[in-house]
């Protein structure tokens, strides 16, 4: 049995993977001939921007996030992040060439955000790459978000072509084989809503934000937090979607509904009114993020038989990469590494600011891309957004056809005394 409060401890010490410190891998050598890539973020509501040089040193970064502006907001509202995109995304820029010691003139190509996102968010980066380029006249690298998302852990360990990836976020839940850096194998996707944009409604309809320590997290955040002080969360019995689907898709929307349909009873229980919280509200995330974590076992073991049936990965190359955004609940996180421990998989994410959406990663798969040279463009009018991208070729037929059955590990949790 694993007790509730030690699975929600970080890894520190039992793998150096995940906290690693960034200025181990940072060499002596500041420039490289092998070029400097400028990379731009602006899928969704974070301005990122930072530049790597061509032997993969990070040399400046720079964020501005909107979160706490969207959390007033209940949500996030594309025009006021595109608003805020438009007044911070040249300061960004500049406070990163400035940080670098560099110019314009040093920067041997643009990487920028252009598939996936919000259409008025991607457009301010696009704009601001293109206006950037001509002037200069630098080539510029396309940026596919998820791929870079995917690509992000190889900036700082060792992973080789090709590898199994799980993006999870507020607004994706994929599974993929990364066969190249830009060649993909989509085998799950989420059939409607993402984990975050789940975690993010559930901690609203909670009302999380009005207790102090939460005001200011994420709705992932926040949840994981209250989970940790969770007593008994096994009061709740929440379902594994999909149970009966035999494929590597996912869902959300019916374990978020299950979770409402908890809370709305509890309050009626309580009779809570107004900006009161259940008593059991620990318990609730407790059991929510016990579920989730169940759902994202169930379809990666899965993915993991398909590729063993099907040869997609050869016997060193046996590793997950979990990214984006949900990647940093390490509950979460130790649930997956559950599940490789048992299939004798190598498991990493990228460094925690490196999960959540930043210009490093767009800057790292721009160099990815230029060592290649693939996606290097000098005509660059034509290119353009686009809102929706898929992650590479689908093998979601394959596997549905496949019928593949999954008898899924068990991952027993106590319930935890603070």
């Amino acid at each position: 049995m694993i007790n509730f409060t030690k699975h929600m401890c970080s890894l520190r010490s039992k793998s150096n993977l995940y906290f690693r410190p960034l200025s181990l891998y940072y060499k002596q050598n500041r420039y490289n001939s092998n070029g400097t890539i400028l990379g731009i973020e602006t899928s969704c509501d974070d301005t990122g921007c930072a530049i790597i040089n061509g032997a993969g040193v990070l040399l400046s970064e720079t964020l501005h996030s909107q979160n706490l502006v969207h959390l007033r907001n209940g949500g996030i509202i594309p025009d006021v992040a595109q608003d805020l995109h438009r007044t911070h995304i040249e300061p960004i820029v500049s406070k990163t060439l400035r940080n670098a010691s560099l110019t314009m003139e040093d920067i041997s190509a643009i990487a920028v955000t252009l598939k996936p996102g919000l259409p008025l968010s991607l457009a301010i980066g696009m704009k601001y790459a293109k206006h950037l380029a001509r002037r200069f006249k630098k080539p510029i690298i396309p940026i596919h978000h998820m791929q870079a998302h995917a690509l992000a852990a190889r900036m700082h360990h060792n992973i080789d072509f090709p590898f199994l990836v799980l993006l999870i976020s507020g607004g994706h839940c994929l599974l993929a084989i990364a066969e190249d850096v830009n060649v993909f194998k989509l085998l799950g996707e989420s059939m409607d809503s993402a984990p975050g944009e789940m975690f993010d409604k559930v901690a609203r309809k909670m009302k999380l934000r009005n207790l102090p320590e939460y005001a200011k997290m994420s709705g992932g955040e926040a949840v994981e937090r209250a989970a940790a002080k969770a007593t008994n969360p096994h009061i709740f019995k929440l379902p594994l979607p999909l149970a009966d689907y035999k494929d590597c898709n996912f869902s959300f929307n019916g374990l978020k509904t299950s979770v409402f349909l908890h809370l709305k009873k509890k309050e009626l229980e309580h009779e809570v009114v107004a900006h009161k919280l259940i008593p059991e509200v620990n318990d609730l995330c407790a059991a929510m993020l016990m579920a989730t974590s169940r759902h994202l076992v169930h379809r990666t073991q899965r993915a993991i038989e398909f590729c063993h049936r099907n040869n997609l990965l050869p016997e060193k190359n046996k590793q997950l990469v979990v990214s984006g955004g949900v990647a940093c609940n390490n509950y979460i996180f130790n649930s997956l590494t559950m599940l490789c421990n048992e299939f004798d998989y190598r498991i990493c994410r990228p460094l925690p600011k490196l999960c959540t959406d930043n210009g490093v990663m767009i800057a790292w798969n721009g160099l990815e891309k230029w060592r290649k040279n693939i996606d290097i463009i000098k005509d660059f009018s034509s290119l353009d957004i686009e809102a929706i991208s898929p992650l590479g070729e689908s093998l979601i037929p394959e596997i549905s056809e496949a019928k593949i059955p999954i008898k899924l590990i068990k991952i027993k949790m106590n319930s935890t005394n603070r």
